[in-house]
């Protein structure tokens, strides 16, 4: 473990007085020179005693995720520069060479570098820097409405025009301004849907980090009713327990007071909404994701009050159960909602342009609404956030979905 550290510790401070060049071509004064390194020196001093300190048992506090966030910030900054240096030095160091084999007459053999270049690299860098760190003061809380509707020919036409906000991912371990997030429930009930789903991971590990905002979230309503599933943060697997009986009372207690949110839990079973003699089927499995993750959804459970003919809503944490589970069931899951990627919290999204994150080299379905056939899936990108405590290009989602039938006028 300590090599590691070692080795970390060495990577870092290489790309810090690497990038440390740029900054002395600049010609600062002594003051604003020391107060980079006192600043850089602090970020990461921070952000090494708290890792160092971190514990299993009480998960990420503030403390470590501004610890992290600042880092990152820090780094980023650095590796622009780096970039930039490095390109640079392509040029120089073969000409040093040169300059030391043919003509030696040139005594220092290494060029200077040039002011402007390392201008440039301080100017771009600055940009993802700054862009981190107001992403940890407002991205955060820059909640989104986004609105959908989709059209599907065997929808009920007692359910034409019935509408859906779908939240994920609160992670309310995380939140720091009960203002912020108050107002963003004000914002999801602002909407008036016929209901309210969320998607999973209420918390980052533990029960407990749900009582603060507890009456915040209670005051969500629809007038048929919020439900939810488990996501894989819910099930404390992140966390120490003393006993596995307290990792199921934590589960436990976590489910009840989502009931007492006025939410309905729903664990690899169904519901359904009736209306003028009809009815749609909401579906909720427990987690399901790729790889490591929790494999605790039943498909196959959740849908057996569930008939061929019926359309399905599904609940479904983790985007990756998509492909690898509803595609090849001989039912028709026509809509599942999912969360889980965050959107990686960082990327860039120009609506008709450009979607990126580099969370897609992760999941082929990360962020947004994606089609196979008839049936579709919406990724959101959740209310909350983890880890690095903000979002930069991917802000907090409130998704507001329409269903239509075919050929209708709604």
């Amino acid at each position: 473990m300590w090599i590691r550290w070692l080795f970390f510790i060495l990577f870092f401070s290489l790309i810090e007085y690497y990038a440390f060049q740029a900054i002395r071509t600049l010609g600062l004064n002594r003051f604003l020179t020391a107060l980079y390194w006192i600043v850089s020196l602090l970020i990461f001093g921070n952000f090494i005693y708290h890792t160092l300190n971190f514990s299993r048992s009480t998960g990420f506090t503030h403390a470590i995720s501004y610890a992290i966030g600042a880092f990152l910030a820090l780094t980023l900054f650095q590796l622009v520069i780096v970039f930039f240096l490095l390109f640079e030095d392509i040029i120089r160091i073969p000409q040093a060479l040169y300059r030391f084999f043919v003509s030696p007459e040139y005594g220092d053999f290494l060029p200077q570098r040039r002011k402007f270049l390392s201008q440039m690299a301080v100017a771009l860098a600055a940009l993802p820097f700054a862009s981190l760190l107001i992403g940890m003061i407002k991205g955060k809380y820059n909640y989104k409405v986004l609105h959908y509707a989709l059209e599907f020919d065997d929808l009920p036409e007692a359910f034409d025009g019935f509408t859906l906000t779908q939240i994920s991912d609160i992670h309310s371990g995380s939140f720091d301004n009960a203002k912020k997030v108050a107002y963003g429930v004000d914002l999801i009930n602002a909407q008036k849907s016929d209901v309210i789903l969320f998607t999973g991971d209420i918390v980052n590990n533990k029960a407990s980090e749900l009582v603060p905002w507890k009456s915040i979230f209670s005051k969500l309503e629809a007038p048929q009713g919020k439900y939810s599933v488990l996501g894989n943060h819910d099930y404390g697997d992140y966390t120490e327990w003393p006993t596995e009986k307290d990792k199921e009372n934590n589960l436990a207690d976590l489910i009840k007071m989502q009931e007492e949110m006025g939410f309905r839990v729903l664990l690899n079973e169904t519901h359904f909404f009736e209306k003028e003699g009809a009815r749609i089927a909401l579906i909720g499995v427990e987690n399901w994701g790729k790889g490591g993750f929790k494999k605790s959804g039943d498909l196959v459970q959740a849908s057996k009050e569930v008939n061929l003919d019926d359309f399905k809503i599904l609940m479904s944490h983790d985007p990756s159960h998509w492909e690898a589970k509803v595609l090849p069931h001989p039912y028709t899951y026509h809509l599942t909602l999912s969360g889980h990627t965050h959107g990686m919290q960082f990327g860039i999204e120009i609506p008709g342009w450009i979607k990126w994150s580099p969370v897609k080299w992760r999941y082929k379905q990360w962020a947004g609404l994606y089609q196979e056939k008839e049936q579709w899936i919406n990724v959101n990108r959740g209310f909350g956030f983890l880890g690095y405590p903000g979002r930069v290009g991917i802000w907090p989602e409130i998704t507001v979905i329409t269903l239509k039938r075919s050929n209708s006028e709604v």
